[in-house]
């Protein structure tokens, strides 16, 4: 073989080699993302369908639910709320012999849709009576919700205790202030 034959060549194989370059970047790559991208939208498409279709099955029981949390919400005459809470307070403390110190009310209004009725409820008595307070505020049926207990000795052996429950009730669809 020539020498102008050879740089022939070899011109012609660089020029190949680049061009299969610039096809790999310019042609190749962004096919490549654009599939891995169409792949993981599909993935998504298929689990947002599953998950639909999850909800579609259980539409009954989480209507049923939903039907209950409203029954179950304080009223929406927010003073009223405020006498549900207390009578179901006392309820629970002349059932139990505890002794309620103080119940301490706070009303907080996290969006138009519903008002949140913080409870702070300090009482007292020893560990029986306590652990059934507890149960039946765990048991009621208004829609109350426990988020914080606390419990402490009041004496060295530990036979009277002091209980701090914080208790969070639900309004629905409060009236307009």
């Amino acid at each position: 073989m020539q020498i102008k034959d050879r740089q022939k060549l070899l011109v012609i194989v660089t020029i190949a080699a680049v061009a299969l370059f610039a096809a790999d970047h310019l042609i190749r790559a962004p096919l490549v993302s654009a599939w891995n991208a169409r792949a993981a939208q599909l993935t998504k498409l298929h689990n947002n369908l599953a998950r639909g279709q999850m909800l579609v099955q259980r539409e009954r029981g989480l209507r049923n639910h939903w039907e209950d949390m409203q029954r179950k919400a304080l009223t929406n005459n927010l003073s009223a709320a405020e006498q549900q809470v207390f009578r179901a307070i006392d309820s629970w403390a002349q059932d139990t012999g505890v002794i309620v110190n103080a119940v301490t009310p706070q009303w907080k209004h996290d969006s138009d849709d519903y008002i949140t009725y913080a409870c702070r409820v300090d009482a007292s008595g020893d560990i029986n009576k306590l652990s059934r307070f507890l149960y039946r505020a765990e048991r009621e049926p208004l829609a109350l919700r426990m988020e914080a207990v606390e419990l402490s000795a009041r004496d060295k052996d530990g036979q009277q205790l002091s209980l701090a429950l914080q208790l969070n009730g639900l309004v629905l669809n409060p009236l307009p202030r």
